[in-house]
């Protein structure tokens, strides 16, 4: 009986080893040596401490910082998925007209752009539209104590194209032009303290 079954486990034995260890590690290798930072999740270091991802959402909701559009999960990455409110639901129009005049109350009469009121699919879109950015150019203008065009030409060269100049629409990496606008625009109360 062992001579029929030392064949089948003896490829059993090879393939696991073939498919669950060196296929993965090669991949593994291959993808650090090429693609270091997407392989390790594009984390965003700054003085020597992750802050986060450029792939992954945060909640920024201080006026100087450029926001992020809503987040069904309420930014928690364990948990993320979308409301799954379909587009007859009545607490899904509730939810967006109330976001729409928190947001025309933070960010002045301007109309606000779709993506600033509706929640993405994971709950945690890394990117807004070019639209939304630059609607908030004057609240973060005023926090920061800065000319309002020197903080919309920032923002549109943050502006991120379409992948291969094919696949998505532009936009606007959250996390990282508020690290461009900390750079460039340190708050007041940042600026008067390193002064000190």
């Amino acid at each position: 009986m062992f001579l029929h079954l030392r064949p089948a486990l003896t490829l059993m034995l090879g393939f696991t080893l073939l498919t669950g260890l060196a296929y993965p590690l090669a991949m593994t290798g291959l993808a650090q040596t090429l693609f270091p930072t997407a392989a390790n999740g594009s984390l965003v270091v700054q003085r020597d401490r992750v802050i986060g991802s450029a792939l992954v959402g945060q909640a920024f909701a201080a006026p100087g910082n450029l926001h992020p559009r809503p987040s069904a999960s309420g930014w928690n990455a364990a948990g993320t998925a979308a409301s799954n409110l379909g587009p007859t639901s009545a607490l899904l129009a509730s939810d967006v007209a109330a976001r729409r005049v928190a947001w025309q109350a933070e960010n002045g009469a301007t109309p606000a752009p779709i993506d600033a009121v509706t929640a993405s699919g994971s709950g945690l879109d890394p990117h807004i539209s070019p639209a939304t950015a630059l609607a908030q150019v004057e609240r973060i203008a005023a926090a920061r104590a800065a000319d309002p065009a020197a903080i919309r030409a920032l923002i549109e060269d943050a502006v991120e194209g379409r992948t291969l100049w094919l696949y998505g629409e532009p936009r606007v990496n959250v996390l990282l032009t508020n690290l461009a606008l900390e750079a460039a625009f340190p708050m007041p109360e940042a600026a008067g303290a390193t002064s000190e």
